[in-house]
């Protein structure tokens, strides 16, 4: 219910509102040079370099067809960013070129862990030189170019500046599970450019799960042909991807989970597994009993030969094996693994493991590929020569160095919890435990890795559990230690996301066919309503979602609202940093309350334009309290926004009342299995009301 101060100060601060005129949630200025990652060292001059239609690019030094496909893609990139009509080759000429390119030498034929990637770049008035030691530095710096590239009162340019770059960490990767949800080819390839748009360079692909196994098996082609639902990936499909890879600087570290994780396995092959079956693919998420038999010959029979067969598809030398998250039910039901475990002497389930991943490693390194996997992995004895991959947190992965093992960060990274690019750009794979580390073990942490794991994701929304908020993560694991300002790094993003979309990513434009999916025939005004609270919204964090009503299946569809908004509001985001502005100012800025309350009231009167549409369609209305409750909760901050301008303060008994009301709100939202992140902005204005508040007085 709107407070009754509304009334004495409406006519007041809607004159003030159209003198401001339209009211946008606006980030802060753009900084001048829209870099991200932010490169290792840069010295900005004045002016810039003119990008016309006369743009030419050349090389010397080095050359091989990966560097003329680059250049190729550079220009058509750099046609997309400007529109402008430039040639589709590169000129043979050095000195007619606008961006010379020259490479020392060849880079590896399998890119290798720690490879150089640094670069030079120096842009004048009259030209630009991009130099690297090999194809690999090469790419990147093309990348930064790109990203320099801005409009200018006298056309496009790209401003004056000297930049020496190479990456803080050498692994920066991206997981993507294609075993919960199938991932097309075309996906992927469109994540990689994306990948290779922010110097990401290790591709970690998760290929089997309990609800998918995703790769043509020659050897054992019933893993694909029973374990898949028929959604697998060729082998002439895989060996596409990798050179699509390759062609941008990305390593691809194929991972297979062993000993859990893997019912799809038992599928076509139930003489793999623990129990007695019968299996079949599972459709639910969670951790699940069955699991490989540790015990039996026949076991690591089979992983020998499959080993081998992916072995020499996957060219990288690192080769994921899990390991994580084995209850050890099947084990324990198991007599005969029971027996072995006495007769063998060992102890417990995580004993009987550590034999397993200790046999599998052997194979691996039989093979020819180091073993990666989860922190499972780390038990006494295992070879120094094996790279965890922490999930845990930096405290297992400083624990792994300080035993001379090398680690990588994920746990932090995970996307798909939802959290804001601020508190993934927050983590550092050096910070907690790590930095205590000496400086020969912080050499042990190769980097980190992002996780798209894909229980609430498919092929229409995964780009926007990604992207941008992974750009922000490259950032961390590319620039300097020091490059950690978030209000820079969200001042960045907004152009970066552009950046993105224009290399072919779908993280914005998938949200207006979900809304005109749920909207069907709605109105204008009613479709502006839903594109208002989709915006205003986030789904539920961490992995809440899964107590929230019905329990999901990888067959139940991702087309409701929780699955339409972005993990991170950008409005909510920019009203919560006003807030924060106008509190600081004592809430004397009279233009920011203006803006803070013009939209207070644009999501207060947003339900009723909405409930028309909610009646006809069945996705709507599951919105509906969700709606609802961002509504009232705008007017409770409404009304305590109209106190403080009046100087009349809450008593601390109201405050108590309302702030236990927006609590509850937020409760009402969780049914639609989405959050209320202004929400937090809201206690903050109902706070500052009361008496004895931050600004109870303010006029």
């Amino acid at each position: 219910m709107r407070s009754f101060f509304h009334g004495k100060i409406a006519v007041f601060l809607t004159v003030l509102s159209l003198a401001f005129g339209a009211i946008s949630m606006r980030a802060q200025s753009p900084p001048a040079l829209n870099l991200m990652p932010m490169p290792a060292k840069v010295q900005t001059g004045s002016g810039f370099l003119k990008v016309d239609e006369s743009f030419r690019l050349s090389f010397a030094g080095y050359r091989e067809p990966r560097l003329d496909r680059a250049a190729q893609r550079f220009l058509e990139q750099l046609h997309r960013q400007t529109a402008l009509v430039l040639a589709s080759r590169e000129t043979v000429d050095p000195a007619k070129a606008t961006l010379l390119v020259s490479t020392e030498q060849e880079s590896k034929t399998v890119q290798e862990l720690g490879e150089d990637e640094s670069y030079t770049l120096d842009v004048t008035p009259s030209g630009a030189k991009l130099h690297a030691a090999n194809p690999l530095g090469v790419l990147r710096g093309l990348q930064t170019f790109l990203q320099l590239v801005t409009i200018t009162p006298d056309g496009f340019g790209a401003p004056v500046v000297s930049i020496q770059d190479q990456p803080r960490f050498s692994w920066r990767g991206l997981m993507i599970d294609s075993g919960r949800h199938f991932m097309p080819i075309a996906v992927l390839e469109r994540n990689l450019d994306g990948m290779e748009a922010v110097k990401l360079n290790v591709f970690h692909w998760h290929l089997s799960e309990n609800q998918g196994f995703r790769v043509e098996s020659h050897k054992y082609p019933k893993l694909h042909e029973l374990g898949s639902d028929g959604l697998y990936y060729t082998q002439e499909e895989i060996r596409g991807l990798l050179a699509y890879a390759r062609d941008r600087g990305i390593r691809v570290v194929p991972e297979f989970d062993i000993p859990g994780h893997s019912t799809a396995w038992f599928v076509g092959h139930p003489e793999l597994a623990s129990g007695s079956g019968p299996y079949q693919i599972e459709r639910k998420w969670g951790v699940f009993d069955p699991a490989m038999d540790p015990t039996s010959e026949k076991t690591y029979k089979f992983l020998n030969e499959f080993i081998g067969e992916m072995a020499k598809i996957f060219p990288d030398a690192f080769f994921h094996i899990g390991g994580d998250e084995v209850n050890g039910k099947e084990w324990d039901a198991n007599p005969g693994i029971q027996s072995y475990r006495k007769a063998h002497g060992i102890k417990d389930n995580n004993a009987l493991q550590a034999y397993f991943s200790q046999r599998v490693q052997e194979l691996v390194v039989k093979h020819g590929k180091t073993p990666i996997g989860w922190d499972e992995i780390l038990v006494p004895g295992v070879p120094k020569s094996i790279v965890i991959q922490s999930w845990r947190g930096t405290d297992s992965l400083a624990a792994a160095a300080k035993q001379g093992y090398r680690g990588i960060l994920s746990n932090g990274y995970y996307v798909d919890l939802g959290w804001s690019a601020a508190r993934h750009y927050a983590v550092d794979p050096l910070g907690g435990a790590a930095a205590n580390l000496t400086p020969e073990e912080q050499k042990l942490v190769l980097g980190g890795e992002a996780c798209m794991w894909s229980e609430y994701v498919d092929p229409e929304n995964i780009d926007s559990r990604i992207w941008p908020r992974t750009a922000a993560i490259a950032e961390r694991l590319w620039s300097p230690a020091d490059v950690r300002d978030p209000a820079s790094m969200y001042a960045r993003l907004p152009l970066i996301s552009q950046r993105l979309e224009r290399v072919g990513l779908n993280h914005r434009a998938y949200q207006r066919r979900m809304i005109e999916r749920m909207a069907g025939t709605a109105s204008p005004d009613e479709l502006a309503a839903l594109q208002l609270i989709v915006e205003a919204l986030e789904p539920v964090k961490d992995y809440n979602r899964e107590e929230i009503g019905a329990e999901p299946t990888s067959q139940t569809p991702l087309n409701r609202v929780a699955d339409a908004v972005h993990p991170e509001s950008d409005i909510s985001r920019l009203f919560s940093s006003k807030v924060d502005d106008y509190l600081a100012s004592s809430c004397k800025d009279v233009a920011m309350a203006s803006e803070l309350r013009a939209k207070l009231v644009q999501w207060a009167g947003n339900d009723v334009h909405l409930r028309p549409l909610a009646e006809r369609s069945f996705l709507v209305k599951e919105a509906s309290p969700a709606s609802s409750a961002l509504s009232q909760a705008a007017e409770v901050a409404l009304a305590a926004l109209d106190r403080i301008t009046l100087g009349v303060p809450l008593s601390p008994d109201l405050r108590k009342q309302q702030l236990d009301g927006l609590n509850a709100l937020e409760l009402q939202a969780h049914k639609a299995q989405v959050t209320i992140p202004a929400l937090p902005a809201f206690q903050k204005l109902i706070e500052a009301a009361t008496a004895g508040g931050a600004c109870p007085t303010s006029k």
